[in-house]
């Protein structure tokens, strides 16, 4: 069974994500979407996910998918999960994801 380190976004799905910046509390990550883009099932804690360019994005985890309607300007807070993600729509996804430590 793969570790939470095992599923990094940042080693596992490097094709979309590039890491920021990191403190005690937080760590930032950029991630871009071209369409048809995928990142690997990964890991991350709870999270918010502030929309720089919205599209839509498919999300599969523990085995149910659900697409979400990503909106420019709009922050989506997620609970703890591993997922993977997919642009299915037709334009670029630009996101922060700025993760939360405990």
């Amino acid at each position: 069974m793969k570790t939470q380190m095992d599923l990094d976004p940042v080693s596992v799905a490097s094709n979309v994500y590039n890491f920021i910046n990191e403190n005690e509390k937080v760590r930032v990550l950029k991630v871009v979407f071209k369409p048809g883009d995928t990142a690997k099932m990964h890991h991350h804690p709870e999270h918010v996910v502030y929309v720089l360019k919205g599209g839509k994005l498919k999300i599969t985890s523990e085995g149910k998918t659900d697409t979400m309607d990503l909106t420019e300007g709009k922050a989506v807070f997620m609970t703890a999960q591993n997922h993977e993600a997919t642009n299915v729509g037709d334009s670029v996804i630009d996101l922060l994801v700025i993760e939360l430590k405990k």
